[in-house]
């Protein structure tokens, strides 16, 4: 059985929140006063985002059968990359103590804005 684009999106983006309650739940429970503040505040900025785009990846789920459907998937992609290499770099900030690797957190923020914008452009299309 083939897995049409809305059922994927809405698979990763419904996966990808509860990664977010099972990590942010594992910060609150282990981290929150083990690591310094201005790390925890790392931390819940990571899980933040991620939930945030999460639910922006359900979005494209829902929107992928309404709207021009290749602009909408560059949107999930976009979101995609910058949860992995947004909260990704935040994540091992936190818990290998590697700050050079926040340099790769601007991308992941970029990849949001990119993937915000491609949705925003997904509703002037036509449907193709």
């Amino acid at each position: 059985m083939k897995m049409d684009r809305k059922s994927f999106w809405l698979i990763l983006g419904a996966l990808s929140a509860a990664i977010a309650v099972s990590t942010g739940a594992f910060g609150a429970h282990f981290l929150d006063g083990v690591v310094s503040d201005s790390t925890y505040v790392t931390f819940t900025k990571a899980v933040r985002y991620q939930m945030y785009h999460s639910f922006a990846l359900i979005l494209v789920s829902l929107l992928s059968s309404q709207s021009n459907e290749k602009v909408v998937n560059i949107s999930g992609w976009c979101f995609v990359v910058g949860i992995l290499t947004f909260s990704g770099s935040l994540y091992l900030i936190v818990f290998t103590g590697l700050e050079w690797i926040g340099g790769i957190a601007p991308i992941g923020g970029f990849a949001f804005v990119f993937g915000w914008l491609f949705l925003a452009y997904s509703g002037v299309q036509k449907k193709s």
